[in-house]
């Protein structure tokens, strides 16, 4: 837990507004978690670096550029060819993000499609 990376602010905006809507246990910004009877404050809303495992775990890769960016030491990741930005990648043979590689699948097709009809 010593070694984990720290956010820079636009980092951590992108975090919170993260937690805000895909967190199952952030309730009002309070950590279900840490529920003991007294209402806890969030401690990944006020934490400059990814301390909660629930976060890193679940929350976190839901933003897979985000998630790139902040944990990339830990991860594995690659910039996409199309469009520059960095994602978590899932197979040695992967080249693209995920939007993008749903654009390239279509654009072959169409061409393969093309040049089969003559």
């Amino acid at each position: 837990m010593a070694d984990l990376p720290r956010m820079n602010e636009e980092q951590s905006r992108r975090a919170k507004k993260l937690i805000r809507r895909l967190c199952a246990n952030h309730d009002g910004g309070y950590c279900l978690l840490l529920d003991d009877g007294n209402f806890h404050i969030c401690p990944q809303l006020i934490a400059s670096a990814p301390i909660c495992k629930y976060f890193r775990a679940a929350v976190l890769p839901a933003d897979q550029e985000l998630n790139a960016e902040v944990m990339g030491a830990a991860y594995n990741w690659k910039n996409c060819a199309l469009c520059g930005k960095p994602y978590t990648v899932l197979s040695n043979r992967a080249k693209y993000c995920a939007q993008c590689a749903q654009q390239e699948r279509r654009r072959r097709t169409r061409d393969r499609v093309r040049r089969h009809r003559g």
